[in-house]
């Protein structure tokens, strides 16, 4: 009896500079390049990430241009599937004026007040975990029967989902934490096949 399997992958490393200062205004219009952004050129997709996008049944990416090519840079082929619930849960900027800071430290702050429900414009954290339910939903649907997943998505909305997973019988059974080309894996005993 196979497990069910879906190996939850961050992107690779985006094509754009982290090392500016900008104001919370220069962040917003910095973030919606960095969502525009595809990979740094010059990277290659590690070896175990490569070995397990082409053991997968099922290539999925989000709709992000970083995640699309960090899935077809692992398997050497476009995605099975892009979906769009895999997306980034969004980052808006608190309004601190004129001062300016590097991406990194709008990125914590930025999170740390939507966690705190200040979601401006961008999607609010209660519907991101609605998200995250759904993207879920659709995983398992797709794992289900012994088969193994590849996803290219999102730092913060992959650790949205890890809860979701848990909720619908996976376990995480590797966690090579958080860094662009990082992966968990996570195994659903296929219950179905149990009492044949």
């Amino acid at each position: 009896m196979k497990p069910d399997i879906i190996i939850l992958a961050r992107h690779g490393e985006p094509d754009l500079s982290r090392r500016v200062y900008l104001n919370w205004r220069g962040y917003k219009y910095w973030w919606r390049l960095y969502d525009e952004a595809g990979l740094k050129p010059g990277q290659s997709a590690p070896k175990m990430i490569k070995e397990l996008a082409n053991k997968a049944d099922v290539v999925i990416s989000s709709t992000l241009p970083r995640a699309i090519e960090t899935a077809e840079m692992a398997s050497g082929a476009t995605p099975d599937l892009q979906e769009p619930l895999l997306v980034e849960a969004g980052l808006p900027p608190p309004n601190l004026g004129y001062i300016k800071l590097k991406p990194r430290m709008w990125g914590i702050l930025s999170r740390v007040s939507w966690v705190i429900g200040f979601s401006g414009e961008v999607e609010s954290r209660k519907d991101a975990k609605i998200r995250a339910q759904k993207a879920a939903d659709i995983l398992s649907d797709h794992a289900s029967g012994g088969k193994m997943l590849f996803v290219a998505a999102h730092g913060w909305f992959n650790r949205m989902i890890r809860p979701q997973l848990k909720r619908r019988g996976f376990k995480c059974v590797e966690d090579h934490g958080d860094l662009h080309w990082s992966y968990r894996r996570y195994e659903r005993v296929n219950n179905k096949n149990k009492d044949e």
